[in-house]
Protein backbone atom coordinates (compact mmCIF):
# COMPACT_ATOMS: atom_id res chain seq x y z
CA UNK A 1 0.00 0.00 0.00
CA UNK A 2 1.11 3.53 -0.78
CA UNK A 3 0.54 6.68 1.25
CA UNK A 4 -0.68 10.14 0.29
CA UNK A 5 -0.40 13.23 2.49
CA UNK A 6 -2.64 16.10 1.38
CA UNK A 7 -0.90 19.30 2.39
CA UNK A 8 -2.24 22.03 0.13
CA UNK A 9 -4.41 25.03 0.91
CA UNK A 10 -3.59 28.55 1.99
CA UNK A 11 -4.19 28.05 5.71
CA UNK A 12 -6.28 31.23 5.96
CA UNK A 13 -7.71 30.21 9.35
CA UNK A 14 -4.16 30.39 10.70
CA UNK A 15 -3.33 33.89 9.46
CA UNK A 16 -0.96 35.60 10.24
CA UNK A 17 1.06 32.45 11.03
CA UNK A 18 0.76 31.23 7.45
CA UNK A 19 1.82 34.45 5.74
CA UNK A 20 5.39 33.11 5.65
CA UNK A 21 4.95 29.38 5.05
CA UNK A 22 2.49 26.54 4.43
CA UNK A 23 0.47 25.68 7.55
CA UNK A 24 1.64 22.06 7.46
CA UNK A 25 5.20 23.23 8.12
CA UNK A 26 4.31 25.16 11.28
CA UNK A 27 5.91 23.80 14.46
CA UNK A 28 4.05 21.34 16.66
CA UNK A 29 6.29 21.05 19.71
CA UNK A 30 9.66 19.91 18.28
CA UNK A 31 8.58 18.90 14.74
CA UNK A 32 6.93 20.47 11.70
CA UNK A 33 3.25 19.58 11.63
CA UNK A 34 3.58 17.37 8.54
CA UNK A 35 5.95 15.01 10.37
CA UNK A 36 3.02 13.66 12.41
CA UNK A 37 0.85 12.37 9.52
CA UNK A 38 4.00 11.01 7.86
CA UNK A 39 4.84 9.16 11.08
CA UNK A 40 1.32 7.69 11.09
CA UNK A 41 1.91 6.19 7.64
CA UNK A 42 5.49 5.05 8.24
CA UNK A 43 4.57 3.41 11.56
CA UNK A 44 1.90 1.44 9.70
CA UNK A 45 4.54 0.10 7.31
CA UNK A 46 3.84 2.53 4.45
CA UNK A 47 7.16 3.74 3.05
CA UNK A 48 6.10 4.92 -0.45
CA UNK A 49 4.61 8.39 0.05
CA UNK A 50 3.33 11.25 -2.10
CA UNK A 51 2.92 14.75 -0.66
CA UNK A 52 0.34 16.87 -2.49
CA UNK A 53 0.82 20.56 -1.86
CA UNK A 54 0.11 23.91 -3.46
CA UNK A 55 0.11 27.65 -2.94
CA UNK A 56 3.02 30.08 -2.82
CA UNK A 57 5.08 28.14 -0.26
CA UNK A 58 5.08 24.71 -1.91
CA UNK A 59 8.84 24.74 -2.39
CA UNK A 60 9.36 24.87 1.37
CA UNK A 61 8.47 21.19 1.63
CA UNK A 62 11.59 20.09 -0.24
CA UNK A 63 13.81 21.97 2.18
CA UNK A 64 12.05 20.40 5.18
CA UNK A 65 11.41 16.83 3.99
CA UNK A 66 14.17 16.49 1.38
CA UNK A 67 14.08 12.84 0.19
CA UNK A 68 12.32 11.59 3.32
CA UNK A 69 15.00 9.09 4.31
CA UNK A 70 15.44 10.57 7.80
CA UNK A 71 11.71 10.02 8.39
CA UNK A 72 11.79 6.36 7.39
CA UNK A 73 10.41 6.95 3.89
CA UNK A 74 11.77 4.69 1.17
CA UNK A 75 10.44 6.72 -1.77
CA UNK A 76 9.05 10.27 -1.61
CA UNK A 77 7.29 12.16 -4.39
CA UNK A 78 5.65 15.57 -4.60
CA UNK A 79 2.66 16.79 -6.59
CA UNK A 80 1.54 20.40 -7.04
CA UNK A 81 -2.14 21.35 -6.92
CA UNK A 82 -2.77 24.36 -9.15
CA UNK A 83 -6.06 25.43 -7.57
CA UNK A 84 -7.99 24.59 -4.46
CA UNK A 85 -10.99 22.37 -5.03
CA UNK A 86 -11.51 20.05 -2.10
CA UNK A 87 -9.91 16.90 -0.73
CA UNK A 88 -11.11 14.68 -3.56
CA UNK A 89 -9.77 17.17 -6.10
CA UNK A 90 -6.32 17.00 -4.51
CA UNK A 91 -6.47 13.22 -4.33
CA UNK A 92 -6.89 13.03 -8.13
CA UNK A 93 -3.24 14.01 -8.46
CA UNK A 94 -2.21 10.71 -6.87
CA UNK A 95 -3.55 8.47 -9.65
CA UNK A 96 -0.25 7.88 -11.47
CA UNK A 97 1.59 7.50 -8.16
CA UNK A 98 -0.91 4.89 -6.91
CA UNK A 99 -0.30 2.75 -10.01
CA UNK A 100 -3.36 0.59 -9.35
CA UNK A 101 -2.49 -0.06 -5.69
CA UNK A 102 -4.56 0.86 -2.62
CA UNK A 103 -3.70 4.17 -0.99
CA UNK A 104 -3.86 5.37 2.58
CA UNK A 105 -4.63 9.08 2.55
CA UNK A 106 -4.16 11.47 5.46
CA UNK A 107 -4.64 15.21 5.70
CA UNK A 108 -1.47 17.09 6.50
CA UNK A 109 -2.96 18.79 9.57
CA UNK A 110 -4.12 15.55 11.19
CA UNK A 111 -1.98 14.76 14.22
CA UNK A 112 -2.57 11.41 15.90
CA UNK A 113 -0.67 8.76 17.83
CA UNK A 114 -3.12 6.01 16.83
CA UNK A 115 -1.76 2.79 15.35
CA UNK A 116 -3.50 2.04 12.04
CA UNK A 117 -1.28 -0.87 11.00
CA UNK A 118 -4.04 -3.45 11.58
CA UNK A 119 -6.43 -1.70 9.21
CA UNK A 120 -3.68 -1.16 6.64
CA UNK A 121 -2.56 -4.80 6.71
CA UNK A 122 -6.10 -6.21 6.63
CA UNK A 123 -7.43 -3.93 3.88
CA UNK A 124 -8.65 -5.71 0.74
CA UNK A 125 -11.01 -3.50 -1.26
CA UNK A 126 -13.55 -0.71 -1.04
CA UNK A 127 -12.88 2.14 1.36
CA UNK A 128 -12.12 2.33 5.06
CA UNK A 129 -12.64 5.46 7.13
CA UNK A 130 -11.49 6.27 10.65
CA UNK A 131 -13.82 8.05 13.05
CA UNK A 132 -13.29 9.74 16.40
CA UNK A 133 -15.74 10.94 19.03
CA UNK A 134 -15.39 14.72 19.33
CA UNK A 135 -17.08 17.49 21.34
CA UNK A 136 -17.78 19.59 18.22
CA UNK A 137 -18.95 17.20 15.47
CA UNK A 138 -20.67 20.01 13.57
CA UNK A 139 -17.21 21.04 12.31
CA UNK A 140 -16.74 17.75 10.44
CA UNK A 141 -18.31 15.10 8.29
CA UNK A 142 -20.31 13.04 10.80
CA UNK A 143 -21.08 9.31 10.63
CA UNK A 144 -24.65 8.25 11.40
CA UNK A 145 -25.12 4.62 12.53
CA UNK A 146 -27.97 2.13 12.68
CA UNK A 147 -28.67 -0.14 15.64
CA UNK A 148 -26.20 -2.74 14.29
CA UNK A 149 -23.36 -0.23 14.32
CA UNK A 150 -23.28 0.15 10.54
CA UNK A 151 -22.78 3.53 8.93
CA UNK A 152 -25.95 4.53 7.10
CA UNK A 153 -25.05 8.11 6.20
CA UNK A 154 -22.24 10.63 6.35
CA UNK A 155 -23.44 14.19 6.89
CA UNK A 156 -21.17 17.10 6.02
CA UNK A 157 -20.96 19.66 8.88
CA UNK A 158 -24.55 19.09 10.05
CA UNK A 159 -26.24 21.67 12.29
CA UNK A 160 -27.82 18.84 14.29
CA UNK A 161 -25.37 15.90 14.19
CA UNK A 162 -26.83 12.40 14.52
CA UNK A 163 -23.74 11.24 16.38
CA UNK A 164 -20.57 12.68 17.90
CA UNK A 165 -18.33 10.59 15.65
CA UNK A 166 -16.40 12.77 13.23
CA UNK A 167 -14.92 11.28 10.08
CA UNK A 168 -11.25 12.08 10.51
CA UNK A 169 -8.96 13.07 7.68
CA UNK A 170 -7.62 9.55 7.37
CA UNK A 171 -8.90 7.17 4.69
CA UNK A 172 -7.94 3.99 2.85
CA UNK A 173 -9.13 3.55 -0.74
CA UNK A 174 -8.87 0.85 -3.38
CA UNK A 175 -7.93 1.53 -6.98
CA UNK A 176 -11.51 2.43 -8.00
CA UNK A 177 -11.26 5.70 -6.09
CA UNK A 178 -10.10 7.71 -9.11
CA UNK A 179 -13.01 6.62 -11.31
CA UNK A 180 -15.33 7.55 -8.45
CA UNK A 181 -13.73 10.98 -8.14
CA UNK A 182 -14.29 11.56 -11.86
CA UNK A 183 -17.99 10.91 -11.33
CA UNK A 184 -18.38 13.48 -8.55
CA UNK A 185 -20.27 16.73 -9.01
CA UNK A 186 -18.94 19.89 -7.41
CA UNK A 187 -20.70 21.07 -4.29
CA UNK A 188 -22.22 24.50 -3.75
CA UNK A 189 -18.82 25.73 -2.57
CA UNK A 190 -17.22 24.54 -5.81
CA UNK A 191 -15.36 21.57 -4.35
CA UNK A 192 -15.21 17.82 -4.92
CA UNK A 193 -16.21 16.72 -1.43
CA UNK A 194 -14.62 13.74 0.27
CA UNK A 195 -17.96 13.09 1.98
CA UNK A 196 -19.54 12.55 -1.45
CA UNK A 197 -16.69 10.22 -2.38
CA UNK A 198 -17.13 8.15 0.78
CA UNK A 199 -20.89 8.08 0.18
CA UNK A 200 -20.34 6.41 -3.20
CA UNK A 201 -18.51 3.57 -1.45
CA UNK A 202 -21.26 3.43 1.19
CA UNK A 203 -23.96 3.04 -1.49
CA UNK A 204 -21.98 0.18 -3.02
CA UNK A 205 -21.77 -1.56 0.37
CA UNK A 206 -17.98 -1.12 0.27
CA UNK A 207 -17.39 1.26 3.19
CA UNK A 208 -15.92 -0.06 6.44
CA UNK A 209 -14.88 1.92 9.50
CA UNK A 210 -13.02 1.82 12.77
CA UNK A 211 -12.55 4.21 15.67
CA UNK A 212 -9.13 5.74 16.14
CA UNK A 213 -7.64 4.73 19.48
CA UNK A 214 -5.54 7.40 21.13
CA UNK A 215 -5.14 11.09 20.44
CA UNK A 216 -6.40 12.71 17.25
CA UNK A 217 -6.86 16.33 16.36
CA UNK A 218 -6.78 18.43 13.21
CA UNK A 219 -4.52 21.43 13.69
CA UNK A 220 -6.24 23.69 11.19
CA UNK A 221 -7.25 26.52 13.52
CA UNK A 222 -5.40 28.61 16.09
CA UNK A 223 -7.30 26.85 18.89
CA UNK A 224 -6.69 23.29 17.68
CA UNK A 225 -3.07 24.04 16.79
CA UNK A 226 -2.59 25.13 20.39
CA UNK A 227 -4.24 21.94 21.68
CA UNK A 228 -2.10 19.73 19.44
CA UNK A 229 1.08 21.54 20.48
CA UNK A 230 0.20 21.15 24.17
CA UNK A 231 -0.59 17.43 23.80
CA UNK A 232 2.69 16.56 22.09
CA UNK A 233 4.72 18.74 24.44
CA UNK A 234 3.23 17.04 27.50
CA UNK A 235 3.58 13.58 25.96
CA UNK A 236 7.23 14.07 25.02
CA UNK A 237 8.13 15.57 28.39
CA UNK A 238 6.41 12.63 30.08
CA UNK A 239 8.34 10.11 27.96
CA UNK A 240 11.59 11.89 28.68
CA UNK A 241 10.91 11.85 32.42
CA UNK A 242 10.16 8.11 32.28
CA UNK A 243 13.50 7.44 30.59
CA UNK A 244 15.34 9.50 33.20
Amino acid sequence: MKGVVLAGGLGTRLYPLTFATNKHLLPVYDKPMIYYPIDTLVNAGIKDILVVTGGPHAGDFIRVLRNGKELGIKHLEYAYQEDEGGIAEALKLAEDFADGKPICTILGDNCTDADISKEVNNFRDGAHIFVKEVPDPERFGVAAFNSEGEIVEIEEKPQSPRSRFAVTGLYIYDSTVFDKIRSLIRSDRGELEVTDLNTLYLRDGKLSWSELQGFWKDAGTIETLSEVYRYWAEKNVGLRNERE
